[in-house]
């Protein structure tokens, strides 16, 4: 097993670049099964999830090409509407080829998917959105099992509560049905609005991205979109966030560039609240030494509310700020494990029911703690960034999903960290 070893108490300082988003393009690169001709995708993140698509993909039959930081696909020749388990199984987004398979095949059968875990997250929406449009859906033997014989029908889907991935998967898939398909309740998130921009830029028919109603006119089975080339995959808004509050938990300056900084409205807001001195300039988020911040109570929810992904980065600085800060989990109830594992580090916090009391300490100190899904794992990194002595943080194969080039950008951050690599 690999894990990090890091020493703290060093202030960050620098410049680093923000990544392409690993969810944005994780979502764009199965959309491409809904594509006839080569698709070019400039950004994409060099992370293990996205690595797992291209492989899924290139299993499925299509053609892969990858260069520095740009994928080029093409589907024309896929052979198989299966996905198997050996792929899906790694990551949640997997189940985004469910849909187009379905759409292009008139059938899918698709492993169920795998990933963090931190509590439960159903594909219910996915399934009842796949049944409004008409397809018989079951599971068994640990797959889902979806037929279309005669195509898919556009239809009026209401989710009942906002869903990232559901929403996705439903846009995608309405592309290749007859007549029109409208989303109500739909998500609103950058990522959506940047997988909506990408259908577009190959041809689709799409209205009220970014908005909580999206209308997808459908092309029918063998209404495929046209080929694109270098559209270029929105910057990780969770990334940027990550740097943010390394520069902010070591009480450091870091520049973090190419970010969207209105895609971070709520947690650059919470910050400065908490008392932390940042500018925005352009797409540059910069961080200046703040000293010992403020606690201040937060509430995870969709966007733009403050992310899900944030909280256990926000849990680990505000470990370390004076007097008390509540955290509520509105989206993962159960997201939580990482805070077990800063109380390994001297941090003071009770968990209860979708909640955590966080009791500000002065200081953390360095000791062995384990990383159970992604952003948990990079909050116990920040955390030990701050921490004295050294720390060793397992897990660093959820780390390696969705953060390309961490442990180089930290250490030209400054940060004395180093990557070991056991039998």
């Amino acid at each position: 097993m690999s894990f990090l070893k890091l020493r703290g108490g060093r202030p960050l300082k620098g410049k680093v670049r923000v990544s392409g988003a690993k969810n944005a393009a994780l979502a764009i690169l199965p959309a491409t099964i809904v594509v006839k001709g080569k698709v070019s995708i400039a950004n994409v993140p060099k992370v293990a999830d996205v690595e797992t698509m291209l492989g899924l993909l290139k299993e499925i039959g299509a053609e892969v090409e990858e260069r520095e930081g740009e994928v080029a696909v093409s589907t024309d020749s896929l052979k198989t509407w299966e996905a198997p388990y050996e792929y899906v199984s790694r990551m949640r987004a997997s189940i985004y080829v469910l849909g187009p398979l379905l759409a292009r095949f008139g059938r899918a059968r698709v492993a169920l998917p795998g990933g963090c875990s931190f509590g439960p997250r159903p594909i219910n929406f996915h399934i009842h959105a796949l049944q409004a449009m008409g397809a018989k859906v079951r599971v068994e033997y640990g797959y889902v099992i979806a037929e279309a014989p005669n195509g898919l029908k556009g239809t009026t889907i209401t989710f009942e509560r906002k869903s990232v991935g559901a929403t996705i998967h439903t846009m995608t898939t309405a592309i290749l049905a007859e007549g029109e398909t409208t989303i109500e309740n739909a998500a609103i998130e950058p990522e959506v609005v940047d997988v909506a921009r990408f259908l577009k830029r190959c041809g689709a028919e799409i209205e009220g991205e970014g908005t909580d109603r999206i209308l997808v006119k459908g092309r029918g089975r063998d209404g495929f979109l046209t080929g694109c080339d270098s559209y270029s995959v929105i910057p990780d808004r969770i990334e940027a966030a990550t740097f943010v509050i390394a520069g902010l938990i070591t009480d450091g300056e870091v520049e973090v560039s190419d970010a969207v900084p209105g895609h971070l409205t709520a947690v650059l807001n919470k910050l400065k609240e908490a008392g932390a001195r940042l500018t925005v300039e352009g797409d540059r988020i910069v961080v200046r030494p703040s000293g010992r911040l403020s606690g201040r109570d937060v509430e995870t929810a969709p966007y733009p509310g403050f992310p899900t992904d944030v909280q256990p980065l926000y849990m680990a600085l505000m470990t370390v700020a004076k007097g008390v800060s509540i955290i509520r989990e509105g989206i993962y109830p159960d997201r939580f494990k990482h805070a077990y594992e800063l109380m390994r580090l001297g941090a003071s916090i009770d968990v209860g029911d979708g909640y955590a009391v966080v009791k500000g300490v002065e200081r953390l100190t360095g000791a062995p703690v384990m990383g159970s899904d992604l952003r948990g794992t990079a909050a116990l990194v920040l955390a030990g960034l701050r921490a004295e002595g050294e720390t060793s943080v397992g897990g660093y194969h959820h780390l390696a999903r969705g953060y390309e080039n961490f442990v180089r950008k930290m250490r030209d951050l400054g940060a004395e960290i180093s990557l070991v690599e056991e039998p």
